[in-house]
């Protein structure tokens, strides 16, 4: 499952720079064309591939691992003050 969502999410991101290198390549001649072709390409990378990519890789962790909390604040001073001490 994993590898088939890596190639649907690398499929829209190519198909997606594709939109928008042709829409450049067309704008000077049909202006509004151009721009749907843009358009679309930027949605289809910022509102279709980007979220699917962040579910894929998110998937399985936890949250509260990344939150800025009493608990981590503590964790990163304690790294910090051992790797002040190695050398």
């Amino acid at each position: 499952m994993k590898s088939k969502m890596r190639y649907l999410i690398l499929g829209i991101v190519i198909l997606s720079f594709a939109s928008i290198i042709y829409g450049f390549n067309i704008k000077s001649e049909d202006e509004i064309r151009g721009n749907k072709f843009i358009g679309a390409g930027t949605v289809g990378l910022f509102l279709v591939a980007m979220p699917l990519f962040l579910i894929k890789e998110s998937r399985g962790k936890k949250m509260k691992d990344y939150m800025l909390n009493q608990e981590n604040i503590k964790k990163m001073q304690e790294n910090e003050a051992r790797n002040k001490r190695k050398p």
